[in-house]
C-alpha cells in the first residue's frame, strides 16, 4: 500500500556539521536536519541546501515540486535516532500542526468509528473509556463539533480534548500503539 509523501516538514533539529558520530573529516560532513511531515507525523532526515540555515520549529517544504530549503530527503528515520534537541521539540511541533489544522482533528471526534465489536477508536485517545466514548457519541449525534471548545463544553469531564489527540500522536509517533489513527507506523513496522 502506498502512502502519500509528505509536502512540509517542521524542523525538529539542524545539524550544521552532520551528526557528531560520524568520523568522516569536517570538509566531508552533510548538514543534517531532522524534521516531522506535517500530513502523517512522519520522521524524516532531510539533507539542506548549501549555506542554509534553518531552526526548529521552521517549516519547510519538501514536497515535488522546488524546494527552496531543502535539497533532497535522505528517508524516514526511527525515533530513537532523534538527537536530543530533536526529541524535546517533538511534543511542541505536534502541537503546532494540530494549532494550525484543528479541523481536521475535531473532524476525527465527529467521525471516528467503532475498530470491533468491543473497541472503539474514540477509545484509543489517551484518559477516555467506554463513559467519555459514549458521551462524545450522544453529544455528536445531536450535532457535529465545531471546536476543541466546543467538545469541552458539550462532554462534561472530559480532560483537554487538543490535549488528548496531542498526546495520542506522539504515543504513535515513538511507536508506543498498536493502532495508527493519525501518524504513519514507524519505519520498523509492517502494515
Amino acid at each position: 500500500m502506498q502512502q502519500k509523501r509528505e509536502d512540509e516538514a517542521i524542523v525538529l533539529d539542524f545539524l550544521q556539521n552532520g551528526y557528531s558520530f560520524d568520523t568522516r573529516p569536517l570538509h566531508l560532513k552533510t548538514p543534517i536536519t531532522q524534521a516531522l511531515g506535517t500530513e502523517r507525523f512522519t520522521l524524516l532526515e532531510l539533507v539542506p541546501k548549501k549555506d542554509v540555515q534553518l531552526q526548529p520549529r521552521q517549516k519547510v517544504y519538501i514536497g515535488d515540486q522546488k524546494r527552496e530549503q531543502i535539497h533532497h530527503v535522505n528517508g524516514r528515520i526511527p525515533v530513537d535516532k532523534l538527537t536530543a534537541t530533536a526529541q524535546s521539540e517533538l511534543p511542541h511541533a505536534i502541537k503546532a500542526i494540530v494549532d494550525t489544522t484543528p479541523k481536521r482533528f475535531v473532524d476525527f471526534f465527529n467521525k471516528a468509528q467503532p475498530l470491533s465489536i468491543r473497541t472503539h477508536s474514540l477509545e484509543l485517545l489517551p484518559g477516555v473509556g467506554k463513559k467519555h466514548m459514549q458521551e462524545i457519541l450522544d453529544a455528536r449525534a445531536e450535532k457535529d463539533f465545531e471546536s476543541f471548545d466546543d467538545i469541552k463544553a458539550r462532554v462534561k469531564l472530559i480532560m483537554d480534548p487538543e490535549k488528548l489527540i496531542i498526546n495520542r500522536i506522539l504515543n504513535e509517533v515513538k511507536g508506543l500503539e498498536k493502532h495508527y489513527l493519525f501518524a504513519a507506523p514507524p519505519p520498523n513496522e509492517r502494515f
